[in-house]
């Protein structure tokens, strides 16, 4: 049986198209897909991101815990309150459990956010690792998260929060969270743009979900949602990798930290694909003629090998087809995608995409 956020209702005030996602039911658009898309990218949109998971973890070694727990180094955040770090989570033979947020509070409390769809077992996965250290792992289960992203979207959020959370989130530099009450604001997002995540007591959520709309930050869908964060480059868990691949080889690489001998799980069987050299990459594909780029389709290098796209569709900003794929390591500027029997070809281009409403790539 699926699940509705406490915003359910008025997702279908606003006339929403209801789906069911990662076990939620939740709007894939409000209307049209593209404006949604163009909204975000040209002033502010909105997105119900309830469905996540919010867990507060406590205890005098937590630092020493998450440090052993993430890939990432906690040790990068922990000079002041509130700066966040995006970590995978590796099982022992470094395939990602879960690509996820922290937020450093003080030495005793982080804040993480991890993906609806693999809820169950990161809480269980955490909670057992989490028990060596006294760490108590709590769920936020009555809080609501309404993201707000684009260009116009931290000027519109702030003119409808209270003059406390206001001076909070106005202050906030990129890439940190901070409390304001029971609300909790992240400047933090899964678009490419700049804005908040924001979250509030469930209580507050249609409230304020309706203050938003007065002020123009429209609705947003999980299909604007889709296309966004695949111009952005930024990785989809459970298509663009999984508990079968490292972070290496989804193009993560950057969030791994092993200058130092800090042991974190996973990283025995990081040195040793590090060591090997990894088979696998993971780039962005532009189309080189029509069509549109999805998900398991085949790429074929000529002379090196065969690939797969992760994440594909059709590119709003750039009018063109676009991908995240794996390919072998050798592969250079050009590859082919298998359309139906039929080889096109796709250009291999660095992500992202698209970064705030600029495009960074040439088609």
């Amino acid at each position: 049986m699926s699940q509705q956020t406490i915003l359910f209702d008025k997702h279908v005030q606003y006339g929403a198209k209801i789906v069911d996602f990662a076990g939620w039911q939740m709007p894939i658009n409000y209307g049209s897909q593209m404006e949604e898309h163009k909204q975000v990218r040209t002033d502010a949109g909105m997105f119900d991101v309830s469905h996540m998971v919010v867990l507060d973890l406590e205890g005098d070694k937590v630092v020493d815990f998450l440090k052993y727990l993430l890939a990432n180094d906690v040790s990068k955040v922990t000079s002041a309150s509130g700066k966040a770090l995006y970590s995978c989570m590796l099982n022992e033979r470094g395939g990602v459990i879960d690509d996820l947020i922290v937020y450093y509070q003080n030495d005793q409390w982080f804040r993480m956010v991890v993906n609806a769809a693999t809820r169950e077992k990161d809480i269980a996965w955490i909670s057992k690792q989490a028990e060596t250290y006294a760490v108590t792992v709590k769920e936020g289960t009555t809080l609501a998260m309404i993201a707000v992203q684009g260009p116009n979207a931290i000027e519109k959020a702030l003119s409808v929060m209270s003059d406390e959370c206001k001076q909070v989130a106005g202050e906030l530099k990129r890439f940190v969270g901070q409390p304001c009450g029971e609300w909790f604001i992240g400047r933090t997002g899964y678009t490419g743009e700049d804005g908040f995540e924001i979250m509030l007591p469930e209580t507050e959520a249609a409230a304020f979900w309706d203050k938003l709309a007065a002020a123009g930050v429209k609705p947003i869908g999980l299909g604007a949602r889709d296309t966004l964060r695949l111009e952005a480059g930024m990785n989809l868990y459970g298509t663009d990798m999984d508990e079968n691949i490292s972070p290496l080889q989804a193009g993560l690489g950057w969030t791994i930290a092993m200058a130092d001998d800090r042991d974190f799980i996973g990283r025995e069987a990081l040195a040793a694909e590090k060591a090997a050299g990894p088979v696998m990459k993971l780039v962005g594909l532009v189309l080189q003629g029509k069509g549109v780029l999805r998900g398991h389709q085949k790429i074929v290098a000529d002379g090196i090998g065969e690939g797969e796209i992760t994440s594909g569709t059709f590119s709003p900003s750039m009018g063109v087809a676009i991908a995240m794929a794996r390919v072998p390591v050798q592969v250079s500027d050009r590859v082919q995608v298998d359309m139906r029997g039929k080889l096109i070809d796709a250009k291999v281009v660095k992500l992202p995409f698209v970064r705030e409403g600029k495009i960074c790539v040439e088609a």
